[in-house]
């Protein structure tokens, strides 16, 4: 254990213990289920909207931790999930709201943890945590209450036993996560509002890598017909349903653990289709072109993230959920490096201004760009929603070009 760490850290079964592998450790009471849980564990900077972070699938195997102090006043309700279940593998809070105060409420934040079985910690110094993860680096951990912290009846483990059940646990990196969240058949999400009823200005065929539920909802907002399909489509699939565009959505793990999703997407850009994609799909555009991907030190997570767009100057206030980024050039337009250039001119057109981390890609020769961030942001803030204007126009116009070819 380092000098930094609970070296004399004391606890009861009655306690929850947070274990980090370089050897912190952090005693609170228990939040949500009791029981033991791993993951790489993360810090989200978001002041609202725990409930999408929860029931985001990119945060599958990852402890959330909370910056902001005060998480669960307005409860949880059935409207705002972007999921079917919470995803994250522990949550971690300094301090929990006693009462729920608010009219689309069903319950508690605390008892939708226990009913889905999702190990919490509270009553910590969160603050001392995240000043760590940023310091160190994001790494795996593990959340103890309960039975879990007995060796016998009466009798608590030690920290050591502890300590190496966490170091037994797999990395993020090199991990294969997406297939695990995604959808297990295809469904369609039909246009709504001025929309509803009327014939798809687009159709678009969505690749579901962990993919957020108001990702196909903003596009039906403009009158497409999204048709989402699992992790292992194929292409002729995919050109089955007549696609005007085809998305990549976002998701956990290591792109590199992604090659046959990336030759799914050189076969859509060899087919001419219009391609966007967000976060996972940016990471895996990047890849398809020839760039490299990397591991961040903390990543970002958070709905207070400066992102630049650089074609209009524009500095947007954006909602994030990575810990992957694409290796690419700042500054200056190149010839995408697979295949000779087999997909031409590229550059990054948009950069994150806290530390120049590559934030989007834009095809010069071909119908198709990516962001790393997520203009959807069901918690807000919506600056980046324009993209979603940007993907129905490049739709509409690779349809009037086939047209008048």
């Amino acid at each position: 254990m380092n000098q930094n760490d609970s070296a004399t850290a004391r606890f009861t079964d009655g306690d929850a213990v947070l274990v980090l592998e370089d050897g912190q450790v952090y005693v609170g009471e228990p939040y949500g289920a009791h029981g033991i849980t791993f993951g790489e564990i993360v810090f989200s900077t978001a002041m609202t909207g725990y409930q999408e972070t929860l029931t985001d699938p990119s945060y599958d195997r990852q402890i959330v931790v909370q910056t902001f102090p005060h998480i669960g006043d307005t409860g949880v309700n059935a409207e705002d999930p972007e999921s079917v279940r919470i995803w994250v593998a522990g949550y971690v809070v300094r301090d929990p709201s006693m009462n729920v105060s608010n009219w689309r409420a069903d319950s508690s934040l605390d008892d939708a943890l226990v009913a889905q079985g999702i190990v919490g910690i509270s009553h910590i110094d969160t603050r001392k945590l995240v000043r760590h993860l940023r310091t160190a680096g994001v790494m795996r951990a593990g959340i103890f209450s309960g039975e879990a912290l007995l060796a016998a009846p009466g009798e608590v483990r030690s920290l050591e036993s502890l300590l190496e059940e966490v170091r037994q646990v797999p990395q993020m990196q090199g991990m294969r996560l997406f297939d695990e969240v995604s959808t297990d058949e295809a469904y369609v999400i039909e246009p709504t509002g001025e929309f509803e009823g009327k014939e798809p200005v687009a159709t678009v065929a969505a690749v579901d890598l962990g993919i957020k539920a108001m990702t196909p909802q903003r596009m039906a907002e403009r009158g497409c017909r999204v048709v989402v399909f699992p992790s292992d489509v194929s292409l002729e699939q995919l050109e089955a349903v007549n696609p005007d565009g085809v998305f990549f959505s976002n998701g956990p793990g290591d792109p590199e653990q992604a090659e046959d999703v990336v030759e799914l997407l050189r076969a859509v850009l060899d087919a001419g289709h219009p391609f966007f994609g967000i976060c996972f799909g940016n990471q895996l555009l990047g890849r398809a072109l020839g760039f490299g991907t990397y591991k961040l030190k903390f990543g970002h997570r958070g709905i207070n993230q400066p992102v630049k767009d650089v074609t209009t100057g524009k500095v947007e206030v954006t909602a994030h959920n990575h810990g992957f980024a694409v290796d690419a050039p700042l500054g200056e337009t190149v010839d995408a490096p697979y295949d000779h250039g087999r997909y031409g001119k590229v550059f990054v057109s948009h950069v994150d201004l806290n530390d120049d981390v590559v934030e989007g890609l834009q095809c010069v020769d071909i119908p198709a760009f990516s962001v790393q961030y997520h203009p959807e942001a069901a918690a807000g803030p919506h600056d980046a929603a324009y993209l979603f204007d940007r993907f129905v126009a490049m739709m509409n116009a690779a349809k009037e070009e086939k047209t008048n070819a």
